[in-house]
């Protein structure tokens, strides 16, 4: 019962925090709660879920044949995720980091000066395929990023 009510709940969170990044304000009230009560607390949940799994005091709940769970070879990752808490805290895992990198490029994008219209997509993307976003954004950014600052922004 553990594992199905971690994942809702930081389902949850996340899609709460992405909506508030995207469509919320910019303030400092709205950062803080999208990194430490969104980020923050997927990060605390994936960390205790892991340490609960890791000690034996919950059941991963793996399925039949699911072979030896590890990092060293893709069967040992596939098995860690023929587990509900393994896919749980794999999940989690992405929602914490994809929220995280999802932050940076709305901090980043506001300091560049990118309208919000131009981040809603990316940060959408980031949200859905957290790597694709990011990609999208570095390339977005690049020139940006290369334009010179001036006295004022030092």
């Amino acid at each position: 019962m553990m594992w199905p009510t971690l994942f809702a709940a930081g389902n949850l969170l996340a899609l709460a925090c992405w909506a508030l990044l995207i469509f919320g304000p910019r303030n400092d009230l709205v950062r803080s709660a999208v990194v430490y009560c969104g980020a923050g607390l997927l990060c605390l949940a994936y960390t205790a879920g892991l340490g609960l799994l890791l000690t034996g005091l919950v059941d991963g709940g793996s399925l039949p044949g699911a072979g030896e769970a590890g990092f060293t070879s893709i069967a040992g990752v596939r098995a860690l995720f023929l587990s509900d808490g393994g896919a749980t805290l794999g999940w989690l895992h992405y929602l914490a980091l994809d929220l995280f990198t999802g932050m940076w490029i709305a901090r980043d994008a506001d300091a560049k000066q990118f309208a919000r219209m131009w981040q809603a997509p990316v940060l959408a993307l980031t949200f859905v395929a957290g790597p694709v976003g990011l990609l999208l954004w570095l390339v977005l950014r690049e020139p940006a990023a290369r334009r010179p600052r001036s006295k004022v922004n030092r």
